[in-house]
């Protein structure tokens, strides 16, 4: 989409705990950053080397983060249209990575782009599946993936337990006139959700259509309210097979 890239390394500054009971040598903290820096320096050649042959407008950063202090790296963050950052690896956790999700989703004011840790072949928005329920977070990430939407050849509107949404009309009805408006290829499945919960359930659709890409509002609710009852983003951030565009 001829698009600027900007990738962006955070170099984390080592933990000290606070209990320590001696000092920590300088050179433990000096070798820690070090090897930071070097992880950090390798991130953005990799970058480099993929940006090279696919752009041709890109930069790279390396950023300074504090641990619990994001907020040098959410205001680049602002001065973009779109953030693209991987889900967690369950195998290979990140301790600052589900901050900075959180961080993105929630702080930026940008919509985000989520790649699962699995990767993708190639990044494709043929098929776009939209996860709606009518809520303000679901109608911001529909805007914001308004451009993708207009190119898609095939674009579902999914709602689970329509009927439960308590939207006037016929559910997701009035959305697929407002995309169709926009040149969209629109249609809309009702699902029921299966015992396993909304984002399974969501995620079987995605195998049933062979979408290329969600579109989903992220934390509906309070963080605290789905963290205690469950909820799709959550269970998305952790389950997602396709890349998912989320905004709140």
């Amino acid at each position: 989409m001829d698009a600027h890239l900007t990738g962006v390394a955070p170099l984390i500054e080592p933990v000290v705990p606070a209990m320590m009971v001696q000092p920590v040598p300088d050179q433990f903290i000096a070798d820690a950053r070090n090897r930071a820096k070097e992880k950090a320096q390798s991130a953005i050649e990799r970058f480099s080397e993929y940006a090279d042959l696919n752009t041709n407008s890109f930069e790279t950063r390396m950023l300074d983060i504090m641990p619990g202090g994001l907020d040098t790296l959410l205001n680049h963050a602002r001065m973009c249209d779109l953030i693209i950052i991987g889900q967690d690896h369950p195998d290979r956790p990140e301790p600052l990575r589900p901050d900075l999700i959180e961080a993105a989703l929630f702080d930026s004011g940008r919509p985000i782009l989520l790649v699962p840790y699995v990767g993708v072949e190639a990044f494709s928005a043929k098929k776009i599946m939209v996860a709606w329920d009518g809520s303000k977070t679901a109608a911001h990430a529909v805007y914001a993936a308004m451009s993708l939407l207009e190119k898609a050849e095939e674009v579902r509107v999914v709602l689970v337990d329509a009927e439960k949404l308590h939207l006037p009309g016929d559910p997701g009805a009035d959305l697929a006139v407002y995309l169709s408006r926009h040149g969209v290829n629109v249609s809309v499945d009702k699902i029921t959700s299966s015992e396993a919960g909304v984002a399974d359930t969501l995620l079987g659709h995605v195998d049933v259509m062979g979408a290329d890409l969600v579109v989903m509002g992220g934390y509906g609710h309070s963080r605290v309210r789905e963290f205690i009852m469950g909820g799709a983003t959550r269970d998305m951030l952790g389950a997602m097979t396709v890349p998912c565009l989320m905004a709140h």
